[in-house]
Order: structure tokens, then C-alpha cells, then sequence
């Protein structure tokens, strides 16, 4: 992790990705772009499936990439964007949704009172998430998923970085709120029983 870490700064310090090595771009930025594919379809599976398609995207790229088009990352997490817009446009989203990610969160270390709770935060989560128009799912996905700044997810949206703060501080408040009154309405159901 540490290595990656240092892989993503000297990218982002050098203006001449063409003299990089794949190896050395898949190696810095395959965590991030990952979780970004997580952040917005929640399974572990297909991720990893848009994941590789964006890297495949990635390699046979990579020479067209000038640094006048801008930061690199910026220019990746198109990529990233346009991959999972067209796997999004292809799926043509089904009514359901599978619940394989639900059951990655089981671990052998915690009890399963623990367990539980954890699943059921997360479920009140996802669907407080998917409850949010696309553009602020979107910001969340590139802030949590990407670990993009204000900046970058501004360039990749065509929003000034301070839009950018405010729709993500209104977006956390809506889901907070939500998140409140869902707790607030179980726990009337719990009382009425």
C-alpha cells in the first residue's frame, strides 16, 4: 500500500507519463479506481470486471495522453467514468439487486450480533445512497470511491471546486438526514411491537 502511495506521487509529479511503465500506473491508481467501481455498483465482482476494462482502456491509451489534456488523473478517472457509464447503459438496470456484496462484510474476527448490525448499517447506507440523483452520487463516488479531490472531481464534472464542496456538504447532510429518519421510523416499529 505504502509503495502505491509513493507510485501515485511521483506520477503526479512527472509530466511525462509516456516514459512510465504500465506496471508502475496499474500499481498507483488500481485501489482508487477499484473503489471508485465499488462506491457505485456495490459488488465486489463486477468491480473488479470495470476495473480491468478501464486498465485495459488504460494500456491501449495511454499514448494518446498529452499532458496538455491535463493531470493524468484526471484524464484516468474519465476513463474510469465513461466505463462505468457504458456498463450502466448495457445492464439496462435491473429492478433487484443482488445482495453477493452484503456477505463480503462477514468476518471470522467479529460475533455475529456484530455481524448483523454492521450488514444492516451498510444495507440503510447503500439504499439512502441510491435514493440520490446522479450527480451527487457521482461526487460521492469519485470523493470516497476515487479519493479525488474537490479540484479533480470539479474538472471531470464541469463544476468549479467550490460547487463541487457545496453539493458534497449538502449530499452528506441529505444522506445523514435520511439515515436519521430511517433509524427514528425502525425504531417506532420496534416500539409499537
Amino acid at each position: 500500500m505504502e509503495q502505491a502511495i509513493q507510485n501515485t506521487r511521483a506520477l503526479e509529479a512527472t509530466q511525462n507519463v509516456e516514459s512510465l511503465d504500465f506496471t508502475y500506473i496499474f500499481e498507483a491508481y488500481y485501489k482508487r479506481v477499484y473503489n471508485y467501481n465499488y462506491y457505485r455498483t456495490h459488488n465486489q465482482d463486477v468491480s473488479e470486471d470495470l476495473t480491468s476494462q478501464t486498465f485495459e482502456k488504460v494500456f491501449t491509451r495511454l499514448q494518446t495522453y498529452t499532458a496538455d489534456k491535463g493531470k493524468f488523473e484526471v484524464w484516468l478517472f474519465t476513463i474510469v467514468r465513461n466505463t462505468m457509464n457504458d456498463y450502466y447503459r448495457s445492464r439496462k438496470k435491473y429492478p433487484w439487486e443482488p445482495l453477493e456484496h452484503v456477505f463480503e462484510t462477514i468476518s471470522k474476527e467479529k460475533g455475529p450480533e456484530h455481524i448483523i448490525l454492521e450488514m444492516e448499517q451498510q444495507t440503510e447506507i447503500l439504499k439512502a445512497i441510491k435514493k440520490l440523483n446522479e450527480r451527487e452520487r457521482n461526487i460521492i463516488a469519485y470523493k470516497y470511491g476515487g479519493n479525488l479531490s474537490n479540484k479533480e472531481i470539479g474538472i471531470l464534472m464541469n463544476l468549479n471546486e467550490k460547487h463541487v464542496s457545496v453539493i458534497l456538504c449538502r449530499t452528506l447532510k441529505k444522506l445523514k438526514t435520511r439515515l436519521e429518519e430511517e433509524n427514528d421510523e425502525s425504531h417506532k416499529h420496534k416500539e409499537c411491537r
